[in-house]
């Protein structure tokens, strides 16, 4: 009987506390919305002005273009005589101290993507093309006379002297590691798992700079490529004519003239094609529309920002009115 009793007991209490925590709880809720209501004006207020801030800003930020080209990797002609040279005289080749490679060897498409993105190509591309002050010092593009406008308290075009304010070590003229980190930002190699192919963008103040940078980028990554074999296979010849010379044995000297003649081949296989790394499927093109910024969506953040913002300095600012 106790036992019932005490159950009852308890049983009435959790049923009279259950309401009591529903109730409060709504009433938290009805003054949660009664301080915002209240505060609706100054809460309006501050989202008009993170709206005009955001409008403004959307407006001040210059238009960006973006350039880009399709590229294939171009078909690999000379790998198949080393393989079946490996395959046939490897051993005898090793007596003589030649690796013929018989495993494939590097990705030249991937060697080729990692060197376009190296800090020595990048260095290499800007003197050569001697485009430091459109990267660093550009400003707006003026669309009616299709010129770059410079910020002149960085960079003077009629003189073309650098006049920027910098603390050491950095010194008025780029360096070009900050060259180097700047030119990084606006360019993306990407290439495709399935298909291979290797696309090439620019971003740039200038529709007709990116169209530009994009073409000299695939010019100067299929001559740098193919400098670099040519130096190897030169030196390849080289030494081994020097392995003709010291050996007597008739297969070593067969394997050696034929690895001869495999450098001769590349040699020429480079000084005929200008597309060496790379075959452009489609080029660079001028861009008419702008690729950033997104100046609707800055000014819709803008206003959700400027909301939340709102809402919590409200409720903020009533705490402590509380709290007092």
């Amino acid at each position: 009987m106790n036992t019932q009793i005490t159950q009852n007991s308890n049983a009435y209490k959790t049923d009279a506390q259950f309401p009591q925590t529903t109730g409060g709880d709504e009433i938290d809720l009805r003054e949660l919305f009664s301080v915002i209501w209240q505060g609706k004006w100054l809460i309006v207020a501050i989202t008009t002005v993170f709206a005009i801030g955001a409008v403004i800003f959307a407006i001040k930020q210059p238009n960006i273009y973006k350039s880009e080209a399709l590229l294939a990797p171009a078909s690999e002609e000379q790998s198949g005589g080393l393989s079946a040279l490996a395959s046939q005289f490897g051993g005898l080749a090793s007596l003589a101290g030649v690796n013929l490679g018989g495993k494939g060897g590097t990705d030249k498409t991937q060697l080729a993507i990692e060197v376009l993105k190296s800090r020595q190509f990048t260095s290499d591309f800007i003197q050569r093309h001697n485009i430091l002050a459109d990267l660093m010092a550009a400003e707006k593009w003026d669309i009616e006379t299709d010129k770059i406008i410079y910020d002149n308290d960085d960079y003077l075009a009629d003189t073309k002297t650098w006049v920027r304010e910098v603390k050491a070590p950095l010194k008025p003229e780029p360096s070009m590691q900050e060259a180097f980190k700047a030119f990084s930002k606006i360019i993306a190699v990407n290439k495709a798992k399935e298909t291979g192919m290797v696309t090439i963008s620019v971003e740039h103040l200038s529709p007709a700079v990116a169209q530009q940078w994009v073409a000299w980028l695939i010019q100067d990554i299929n001559k740098v490529m193919k400098d670099r074999d040519v130096a190897e296979a030169n030196r390849s010849s080289e030494f081994l004519n020097k392995q003709i010379a010291l050996t007597n044995v008739a297969d070593i000297r067969t394997i050696l003239y034929k690895l001869v003649e495999e450098q001769a081949k590349t040699i020429m296989f480079a000084e005929i094609r200008d597309e060496y790394v790379f075959k452009t499927i489609d080029p660079a093109f001028v861009p008419e529309e702008k690729a950033k910024p997104k100046r609707v969506l800055i000014c819709v953040l803008g206003i959700m920002l400027g909301g939340m913002l709102g809402v919590i300095f409200v409720l903020i600012r009533y705490y402590f009115r509380k709290e007092d």
